[in-house]
């Protein structure tokens, strides 16, 4: 990004009304992340009695 945050408020967007139309679909849900529905991270995480000493 050329020159410092003072020559771009609302880096990354072009515009305060940029910024505010993506807030607004966060909001509504418009965007989102998606999700494994797989399985779940801590079912696949070992468990401490699985290890060998």
């Amino acid at each position: 990004m050329p020159g410092n945050s003072l020559d771009w408020p609302d880096y990354p967007f072009c515009s305060k009304r940029c910024r505010t139309i993506d807030l607004g679909r966060w909001l509504d849900e418009a965007y989102r992340v998606p999700r494994s529905n797989d399985h779940d991270e801590a079912d696949s995480a070992p468990h401490p009695e699985d290890y060998d000493e």
